[in-house]
């Protein structure tokens, strides 16, 4: 086994602007709630240096839409913001590595609200990655090791698959938009259509939304208390400082090897979700990385 050391992000918030104060703040939540969003509408707006067309009616009173829901989503809005505060960090340098503009990590965030779900559809983890599109993008998916729930490895292949999105359409705004939609489904309704932008195409309820769900928690998330939500720094999630311990052999027992490693078994598993059994069977001797919390779990 190797002892690896992995660089805490405690020290690393996200940037909210303004005095911080745990809670929610009445006067601008009820100016959005009983005023609308006009005070609060972006003068301009875009995705990923891409310029959001707010002159075209729908497209206006689609954000608006958007923009009010999230705005007044207080419990839902308010843990977004605090767990971005520890998901964040380990997302951007990933995009920033693979040449992925940073507003894609609020994609991230309307697929899963930065936790672990689980969908309907069988869709897992942050990126709510399915098992097949999963593998095809070099990730592990069985009984005993999810890399679906893996925050490193799952914004990797997202990266890929944006990537390859983005060769075949031109353009940002259309890759994220086939994130929800499908590069099959949405190139089919750009040839029907005869339109080549997202912001032109009629599509079903979940993906017209989408690119605009995305635009809506960008701008709260860039200055939330302006949308009224004001939060303590001593209140949002954060990375603990950690240890990686490399392994290329089998575990029979993952608790009695999380006690080992001074934690107990669910310590571990909330490190290291991709774990999915109480066991780590490795016949091919692959290498796995473990995290094991140094303190403060």
């Amino acid at each position: 086994m190797n002892w690896i050391k992995k660089t805490t992000l405690i020290g690393t918030i996200v940037m909210i602007s303004g005095a911080f104060i745990y809670g929610i703040s009445t006067e601008n939540k009820n100016k959005i709630t009983k005023e609308g969003t006009s005070q609060f509408f972006p003068v301009s707006i875009d995705f990923a240096g891409e310029s959001t067309p707010l002159q075209i009616t729908d497209v206006r009173e689609r954000l608006d839409r958007e923009l009010l829901i999230n705005a007044n989503l207080d419990a839902t809005t308010l843990l977004i913001i605090k767990r971005a505060n520890r998901a964040f960090p380990i997302i951007e340098p990933i995009l920033k590595k693979y040449g992925v503009p940073d507003d894609f990590k609020y994609l991230a965030v309307i697929e899963s609200g930065l936790a672990n779900a689980v969908s309907p559809a069988g869709a897992r983890g942050v990126w709510q990655f399915m098992p097949l599109t999963a593998k095809e993008k070099g990730m592990e998916v069985n009984d005993m090791v999810d890399e679906r729930y893996h925050l490193e490895k799952s914004t990797e292949a997202a990266c890929k698959y944006l990537l390859e999105a983005k060769a075949k359409f031109g353009n940002w705004t259309l890759a994220a938009a086939s994130y929800n939609g499908g590069m099959t489904g949405v190139t089919k309704q750009i040839e029907m259509q005869q339109v080549d932008s997202y912001y032109d195409l009629l599509l079903n309820d979940e993906t017209s939304r989408y690119v605009f769900r995305i635009l809506a928690l960008k701008e709260i998330m860039k200055d939330p208390v302006k949308f009224g939500f004001t939060v303590d720094v001593s209140e949002m999630y954060v990375n603990l400082p950690s240890k990686i311990i490399t392994i290329d052999t089998s575990i029979p027992d993952l608790a009695s090897f999380a006690k080992s490693q001074g934690i107990n078994y669910k310590i571990l598993k909330i490190h290291n979700p991709w774990l999915r059994d109480k066991k780590l069977l490795n016949q091919n001797k692959k290498t796995y990385e473990i995290e094991i919390p140094l303190s403060g779990y």
